[in-house]
């Protein structure tokens, strides 16, 4: 399994290499609104020193991390959207060149990143999105580790009235087990959390958290975009009522984006006519729902129809073949028969 050869190979690294990197998002200058938001960003890459207990504890916990994933046999599968078990290892392979994440990843880390001095000479203008964890062993051989970093895991000092960070002003305390009184923390701070997103070997992703994961190389938000343009596409084939409320829902429910993205994976949508409606209706009937039909062409009046709309045209019902058993899932990969 690869999971249990990368935790060999940073086993076998000395925790001397060990490095770790800040990765920040700012917006391209004079970027359209109408770019896709692939297109919208850049990310930069940045190194930091660090002292050798924080690299112990770096190098501890990637170990941790990737233990778990192996004692618990964590099934290997490629990345989809939309997929039913979160608890699976996804892989993803970064050929994109297009995803402004592909020159983190293939230029900036492997060319000796800028060092910086604080954080706020960056997030002054960039956004500080993630970190990111290289070991390197003798024959030059890198294995990367990253974690998305909130906004509320970062502070700066806030003396000078005239910084432009946008961060929520905090009192940062820590709790001191020696005289177990409450201390007030000095100084800019980052929380480094005891997990990990996803792996990076060899120009393919191993992903544990599949959302952060999203997150960290701008899928999450080019997933938003793609799905308006679903709903463009579905309004296309004049044969559904109600497309303002999905359109609504885009802006407030990520959830459905991932559900929209789907059905341009599998283009039942494509020739809708009424005759494919009628059997729709028939098929939610057979189940217990009830498909709301306006003038012969699909009809939306709230959440509950949307939830149906969807299924239906995502193909959720879906039989065994084997068994004979009904299933309800988003998921699936269409497959070649035989003659």
């Amino acid at each position: 399994m690869i999971i249990e050869e990368l935790l060999q190979k940073i086993e076998n690294i000395s925790e001397d290499n060990v490095i770790l990197y800040f990765i920040t998002r700012v917006l391209k200058p004079e970027v359209k609104a109408s770019s896709k938001i692939m297109d919208k960003y850049l990310f930069k890459v940045y190194q930091i020193d660090v002292n050798d207990e924080i690299r112990e504890h770096l190098y501890t916990l990637t170990q941790e991390q990737l233990n778990g994933l192996v004692k618990r046999k964590t099934e290997l599968h490629e990345y989809d959207v939309i997929t039913d078990d979160t608890a699976q290892l996804f892989t993803y392979q970064m050929t994109n060149k297009a995803m402004s994440f592909y020159d983190v990843v293939n230029n900036q880390l492997s060319s000796n990143p800028p060092k910086i001095k604080s954080l706020e000479e960056i997030i002054v203008n960039e956004e500080l999105w993630a970190y990111c964890v290289g070991f390197y062993n003798d024959e030059n051989e890198w294995v990367y580790t990253f974690r998305k970093i909130l906004a509320a895991k970062v502070a700066i000092d806030e003396n000078d009235s005239n910084k432009k960070s946008k961060l929520q002003k905090t009192i940062r305390t820590i709790f001191n087990s020696k005289s177990q009184k409450l201390e007030l923390i000095e100084g800019e701070t980052v929380n480094l959390d005891k997990q990990i997103d996803c792996i990076y070997y060899e120009d393919t992703f191993y992903i544990a958290k599949k959302t952060q994961f999203e997150q960290i190389i701008g899928l999450e938000e080019e997933y938003k975009n793609q799905a308006k343009e679903v709903v463009t596409a579905l309004a296309s084939t004049n044969m559904i009522e109600g497309l303002e409320i999905i359109a609504k829902q885009i802006e407030g429910n990520p959830s459905i984006h991932k559900k929209l993205v789907r059905l341009t994976k599998i283009g039942n949508y494509q020739g809708l006519d009424a005759k494919t409606i009628r059997k729709m209706q028939r098929i939610c009937k057979k189940y217990g729902e009830t498909l709301k039909l306006k003038d012969r062409k699909l009809f939306i009046e709230d959440e509950n129809d949307i939830t149906l709309t969807l299924k239906v045209l995502a193909d959720y019902y879906k039989l065994g073949e084997v068994s004979g058993k009904a299933y309800g899932t988003y998921a699936g990969k269409q497959l070649q028969t035989t003659k």
